[in-house]
């Protein structure tokens, strides 16, 4: 198994699970001492409001990337992650993931999945946009209330 992965790309969303995610990606690339990257993607603010807001929204989205990085920051620098290692990009999360992979020749993505079943599931998620336009290994992580799990 050794260096089945040479680069391992984390994607994570800034909330409490994105440990969680991280740390099960840690383990899998030092065991194939693979590059270890993180990733966090943000809408940009004219997808969710269109052209319905009359004014300039770029300072906004400047803050918006700003606060994301300095998140980032806080989840990968305890686990030594470089900074440049660490990427927030603007844009559709799953096609911004897929385009990082292939630019960066990513082997492994791993992402967090709150196990979501029936319609959820078919609407799809983050995680699912990843792992069906993913052109290579997707590691899903389980994360969530463990009390949703029971359910």
């Amino acid at each position: 198994m050794s260096n089945e992965y040479r680069h391992v790309l984390v994607a994570v969303d800034l909330t409490k699970d994105s440990h969680k995610v991280l740390e099960r990606a840690i383990p899998i690339a030092r065991r194939n001492n693979a590059k270890l990257s993180i990733i966090h993607t943000l809408e940009p603010l004219g997808f969710a409001y269109g052209g319905d807001i009359p004014m300039d929204l770029t300072s906004i989205q400047d803050q918006l990337d700003e606060h994301a990085k300095e998140r980032l920051a806080e989840i990968a620098d305890p686990h030594d992650i470089a900074r440049e290692d660490q990427h927030v990009v603007v844009g559709m999360p799953d096609t911004e993931i897929h385009r990082f992979s292939k630019e960066h020749n990513v082997d492994l993505i791993v992402v967090g999945s709150h196990g979501r079943h029936g319609f959820a599931l078919l609407l799809g998620s983050t995680s699912t946009g990843v792992l069906h336009g993913a052109q290579c290994d997707v590691l899903a992580v389980r994360v969530g209330n463990d009390d949703e799990a029971a359910e």
